[in-house]
């Protein structure tokens, strides 16, 4: 029986591939995955996972994800939970912490923006679903890009607006808050550090009950995407024809980028589809990401070749396996599609139908 830094390091030398990224970063990133799970890496999968992360639907510390672009292999992500398998949330997040403290002095990177927000997050008696996600971008030589979820909500759901609020000001977006549309609650705050070529601030706002005609309303940015383009971005990833249909499942997700402290609106912005939950099988869910990346001039072939690396699973035979499709505009930059795959390592939902 594997143990999961075992199953998740193999699922990750597919991926690897797909993206082409050679032989030696493939094998580093598989060692820099496991050493960054900790001991729970060591955890046999005929256990139940010993923490319910909110990571993944079966609990699962790791998730992956392809962001395709016109031309060229898609970008290979993973995000994992480094304290999973902790006691406490409290111990969850301090474990995190040090995760992301070790990478900066592997690879020399600052981490100046989570020091200036640390206590905001990773209070004495942390709230909420989540402590600290890390993110790593894998690119080739090796060294990957690394990027921190936090949680709004750690000081109790009802001051998630202040604290986010308050970490934006201690950023120097004193003027980022003010630019957000209206939501349910933000889910997460991301902040890329290191060596990222415009590092920016991530802020996600949840949206229930969201229809494909409302989501076209979502993006702040000055020059697109345009309302048409996310309204079809909605419809088809949650397979609704009618605009006006409301999404009752997981909820829509935007996220608002900001690299520009003088700046009064963000300068990038992601839709995020939930659409495991408004597909009956993963095989509607395949069909729908390669028909939005045609639509887009993007090659489906590296997400068709990904999914054997994952699983040996039929789509039809489980949903989930495909957990977001996401739409992301950066100013100055052509539009991406990004990919959410589970890693799936204790379980799989059964198809709906």
């Amino acid at each position: 029986m594997p143990t999961l830094g075992e199953f998740t390091a193999r699922q990750l030398r597919g991926l690897c591939e797909v993206a082409g990224l050679g032989e030696q970063d493939a094998r580093t990133y598989q060692d820099v995955l496991v050493e960054a799970l900790g001991p729970e890496a060591g955890r046999r999968l005929d256990l139940p996972p010993s923490g319910r992360t909110f990571l993944s639907d079966d609990h699962t510390p790791v998730e992956y994800s392809l962001s395709f672009r016109p031309d060229g292999a898609p970008d290979l992500r993973v995000l994992l939970e480094p304290g999973c398998g902790t006691a406490t949330l409290e111990e969850n997040g301090r474990a995190g912490l040090d995760a992301v403290r070790a990478m900066s002095r592997r690879w020399g990177f600052s981490t100046a923006w989570l020091d200036k927000v640390e206590d905001l997050f990773l209070p004495a008696s942390p709230q909420g679903p989540l402590a600290l996600w890390c993110a790593l971008e894998l690119r080739p030589g090796g060294v990957p890009r690394v990027k921190v979820y936090l949680n709004p909500a750690a000081r109790g759901p009802a001051r998630a607006a202040e604290t986010l609020r308050e970490a934006l000001d201690r950023l120097g977006l004193t003027r980022a808050f003010a630019a957000l549309p209206p939501g349910d609650g933000y889910p997460f705050l991301a902040l890329d550090l290191g060596d990222w070529e415009q590092p920016r601030v991530k802020v996600y706002v949840r949206h229930p009950a969201l229809s494909a005609a409302e989501a076209g309303e979502l993006s702040r940015t000055a020059d697109g995407p345009t309302a048409a383009e996310l309204r079809d971005f909605a419809a088809t990833a949650a397979g609704t024809a009618a605009g006006d249909a409301r999404l009752s499942g997981l909820p829509v997700l935007s996220c608002h980028v900001f690299t520009d402290t003088a700046a009064d609106r963000p300068s990038g912005f992601t839709l995020h589809i939930p659409v495991r939950d408004y597909a009956r099988h993963d095989g509607e869910a395949l069909d729908r990401a390669v028909a939005l990346l045609g639509r887009h001039g993007m090659d489906p072939a590296p997400l068709l070749r990904a999914l054997p690396s994952l699983t040996g699973r039929r789509p039809q035979d489980g949903v989930g396996l495909i957990a977001y499709l996401a739409l992301a505009h950066q100013r100055g930059r052509p539009p991406r599609i990004t990919v959410y795959l589970s890693a799936e390592a204790y379980s799989v939902r059964p198809p709906t139908g």
